[in-house]
């Protein structure tokens, strides 16, 4: 490679930011970039495996919590490990199976379904609100009348 093509090469690099006197800015450029990511693969980590969960300063409604058990991960056994599989099937097996661990069928549980079996409850503690305030209204209406009720 002639002399005057690699003077060239480097007049032109240090034109578009590369030459000799830019390479402590770029190497600052890559530490913070390096550190940056860092950072971020550490909080993503933290967030996989957190003990205490990434939002816990934000109050979960109770249904949250007590369907929280959906959405933990499982710990899947090596296929190959026979003792640990028959533990894992004896427990419950994988989410979303159609037997359970005693060959008993079971229904079809997705978010769908425990969407309507809370508002299901909700209906039924609504309905049971209801009813023993009408009861109560009764009871107090004939005791006012002088009748002896309960």
């Amino acid at each position: 490679m002639p002399l005057t093509a690699l003077f060239y090469a480097e007049k032109f690099l240090s034109k578009v930011g590369l030459g000799k006197e830019d390479h402590h800015f770029w190497k600052q450029i890559g530490k913070g970039l390096l550190c940056t990511y860092t950072l971020f693969g550490v909080a993503w980590l933290y967030n996989e495996t957190s003990p205490l969960g990434w939002w816990t300063l934000k109050p979960r409604p109770k249904e949250e919590k007590e369907l929280a058990h959906l959405y933990e991960r499982p710990n899947y056994p090596y296929p190959g490990d026979k003792e640990a599989m028959e533990e894992f099937i004896a427990k419950g097996g994988m989410i979303g199976t159609v037997m359970g661990p005693k060959g008993i069928i079971e229904t079809d549980k997705d978010n769908v379904n425990y969407q309507k079996q809370l508002q299901d409850q909700k209906f039924e503690q609504e309905a049971m609100k209801l009813w023993m305030r009408m009861r109560n209204e009764v009871v107090s209406e004939l005791q006012e009348k002088g009748f002896d009720v309960e």
